[in-house]
């Protein structure tokens, strides 16, 4: 942690007339007078100012090239200001909250690098079976809240299941082409998965927005991994046959949980294309991506909104349907509607 601190100015900068003596400089490992004055709710919130830019940087050396979806949904209206969900407004309390999470995250990359660095079927296993923890999570905790009539929403629940849907498949993926096959692997994701899904729930209950930057920082994290591994064998992957379970995932004529946890795009407005093991592996890349854009949705109260809910969707989906499941008259339909 970068720790903000007024260094003493140089003996060349502060040196005054003779006749007038220096003032004594403060003694090394203290603070100047000024700093100390400020109290430590002040010096705290400098630390988190410092921090915050810090974070700010990193964040844009490793954000996320995802194309900008299509087309655009409005946000849901922000409401409920009372219920367990809403989170405080403090820039600080986000600040904080972030970089615990980025701590988390990188403590957990530098494992994976230590213990993965040549095994990658492995490693993808051991993140496929992490990445389905925080979904869970979040529903158990949902639906407690609903239990206690303390909050009720169904997008959420709904959303969370299909990314978990979503999740499962890329497991079963990596699982197919061997990633599992080492007891040590699979003691070692289920361990972990374990204690970071009750982390998560208290993670959840203590702060939603917190919870779902965290999901960010991991899906965010699978994306870069899965990026670099197709620049790095994709002319060997391109000679490999796609796995059984992602032609029953990707190919499905039932695509509706694939088009729920995408929430920024519109119903059927992508359709993968599986070829090879290439292709699969840019799919579920471009899902992580997807995975992103929907927890940084979610840390704005509200925000988060099924593709399937909104009118427009709906009529889409009594007046769009055509015999052939032509998902390119869907889509045309869908476009017409957000127009009208």
């Amino acid at each position: 942690m970068v720790v903000a601190c007024t260094p003493p100015l140089p003996a060349a900068l502060s040196a005054k007339p003779a006749a007038v003596p220096s003032p004594p400089r403060p003694a090394p490992g203290f603070l100047p007078l000024r700093a100390r004055r400020l109290g430590p709710v002040a010096t705290w919130r400098r630390r988190f100012r410092v921090e915050a830019i810090k974070t700010q940087q990193e964040k844009q050396q490793t954000e996320v090239p995802v194309e900008d979806s299509f087309p655009s949904r409005e946000a849901a209206p922000m409401d409920g200001a009372d219920d367990p969900m809403v989170p405080s407004d403090e820039s600080w309390v986000v600040k904080l909250e972030q970089s615990i999470n980025i701590f988390l995250t990188d403590s957990v990359i530098m494992v994976l690098d230590g213990v993965y660095h040549d095994r990658n079927y492995a490693r993808f296993f051991v993140l496929e079976t992490i990445a389905r923890v925080p979904y869970f999570a979040f529903i158990s905790v949902l639906h407690l809240y609903e239990t206690f009539g303390w909050w009720r929403r169904a997008d959420y629940i709904k959303v969370h299941f299909a990314e978990s849907w979503n999740e499962l498949h890329h497991l079963l993926i990596m699982e197919e082409l061997g990633g599992n096959s080492l007891w040590i692997d699979r003691f070692l994701a289920r361990f972990m998965a374990f204690f970071y899904y009750f982390m998560t729930v208290g993670m959840y209950m203590l702060s939603p927005r917190m919870a779902y930057h965290f999901s960010e920082c991991v899906e965010r994290h699978a994306y870069s991994t899965y990026d670099k591994f197709l620049k790095l064998h994709g002319e060997e992957l391109k000679r490999l046959p796609a796995p059984e379970a992602a032609l029953n995932y990707y190919l499905n004529e039932d695509l509706y949980l694939f088009d729920e946890f995408q929430t920024a795009r519109v119903p059927c407005s992508r359709r993968p294309k599986i070829d090879n093991l290439y292709d699969v592996f840019v799919n579920i890349r471009d899902d992580e991506a997807e995975h992103c854009k929907t927890m940084k949705a979610c840390q704005t109260h509200g925000n988060l909104q099924s593709p399937h809910s909104t009118q427009n969707c709906l009529e889409t989906d009594t007046e769009c349907v055509t015999p052939e499941n032509d998902c390119e008259g869907i889509v045309d339909c869908v476009k017409k509607s957000l127009t009208k």
